[in-house]
């Protein structure tokens, strides 16, 4: 027999919104719209409460979309394989699926940082903003965390005398999520995720939080190599479904 996994708490979507979040949110029926200004897919996309829409309420929601200058993108959270299906008969296909990763935060603060390799700091430094950019960070995301409310901090590596990588951290309910990742590409394969992801730990510690989170695509086999090599456990998943034919 085949047992199922747990589906993923809704308090990860929860903190996702909360520190990554849109610029504006609205309820039109059953759908959230997220009003993203150029953020990215988690700050673009609808989600549907408890996975259930009528054809009306989705045809609503497309409308709102493309008034708002967006693309027709949904969130189909951990259990909506109605709506999953629903939106594929609309035509709609599978778009970047997520893995979230999670652990206690005392387990990424065992081991002592190396002196001048990892460093936590508000506002990020120019250098910070330049890998952002490299990486396909730019402005739009830049305001999306200034728009977090609360304890936040960019996170910087340098490996070698050199800057190496730049993240993002932010906190909700306890939890610490660690967003915008970029390691430089002659950077890599040198440890700096780890320690990034290590000095992210022990700064949430330091605020009082009590679990690390970060969020990855499925096809990023690096990233999620690192998650799991640090202990981190699998907690939870999504994905977006866009229709390339209504954008």
């Amino acid at each position: 027999m085949t047992v199922r996994a747990a589906l993923t708490h809704p308090k990860y979507y929860d903190v996702t919104d909360h520190t990554w979040p849109a610029a504006e949110t609205r309820q039109l029926g059953p759908v959230t719209l997220r009003r993203g200004l150029g953020g990215g897919s988690r700050v673009s996309s609808a989600t549907v409460d408890d996975g259930r829409a009528t054809e009306a309420e989705i045809i609503a929601a497309e409308h709102a979309m493309r008034d708002m200058g967006q693309d027709h993108l949904f969130m189909i959270r951990d259990g909506q394989e109605v709506l999953d299906a629903q939106l594929e008969t609309r035509g709609y296909v599978i778009k970047d699926p997520v893995v979230l990763w999670t652990c206690p935060v005392d387990q990424l603060c065992d081991v002592e940082i190396p002196p001048v390799t990892a460093f936590y700091v508000w506002e990020p430094l120019a250098i910070q903003h330049e890998i952002w950019a490299a990486g396909g960070v730019g402005p739009e995301r830049f305001a999306v965390m200034h728009r977090v409310q609360g304890a936040k901090t960019s996170l910087l590596c340098r490996c070698d005398d050199s800057p190496a990588g730049t993240g993002f951290a932010a906190i909700h309910s306890g939890v610490a999520m660690v967003h915008a990742v970029e390691i430089l590409p002659h950077q890599r394969r040198k440890g700096m995720g780890v320690w990034m992801m290590r000095r992210a730990a022990k700064w949430a510690a330091e605020q009082g939080a009590h679990e690390l989170a970060v969020l990855c695509t499925q096809s990023n086999g690096g990233a999620n190599g690192l998650y799991a090599s640090l202990g981190m456990q699998r907690a939870g998943r999504y994905h977006y479904r866009h229709n390339p034919e209504k954008v």
